[in-house]
């Protein structure tokens, strides 16, 4: 199996430059052999993807905030291990949060965007579990939040 790395290059991911937490909390922990991401926004060369799915925003955009929420948690997880990607042994959890009207019921396709990134990334070291909830509101007006649970060596 190739390098996380290499398979980001394969992929033609360049992972971003961290942004600071906005409010009282770490961006990781890790204890023992687990690391812990903290919720990360859809945010993408200084923009960040908004919109109520069901109202403003589409599934297939609301997979593609999804999916940028899974490269910055892949950012996350580099910094939190000096770089080292191949440290990730599995992916155990993703939480995706949708901002989403109350009619809106396709939330496992939206949070599927960061589903499938971290699967094309890691391989069957990808595969997690996951939760995929709808909500009302997320932090400056975000249309998804994922949040993820690593296991590492």
């Amino acid at each position: 199996m190739p390098k996380i790395n290499d398979r980001l290059s394969a992929l033609n991911i360049t992972l971003p430059q961290l942004t600071p937490p906005v409010a009282n909390y770490v961006p990781f922990t890790i204890s023992g052999n687990t690391l812990y991401i903290s919720g990360q926004l859809p945010m993408a060369a200084g923009q960040l993807s908004k919109g109520l799915l069901g109202k403003d925003t589409s599934v297939e955009q609301g997979a593609a905030a999804a999916r940028i929420c899974a490269i910055n948690i892949i950012a996350q997880a580099s910094a939190a291990l000096g770089g080292d990607l191949d440290r990730i042994t599995r992916c155990l959890r993703l939480g995706g949060f949708v901002a989403s009207t109350p009619e809106f019921f396709d939330h496992p396709k939206v949070i599927n965007g960061a589903s499938d990134l971290i699967v094309e990334v890691f391989g069957d070291a990808g595969k997690h579990a996951r939760a995929a909830v709808g909500v009302s509101a997320l932090p400056l007006g975000a249309s998804v939040e994922v949040d993820a649970i690593f296991e590492i060596s």
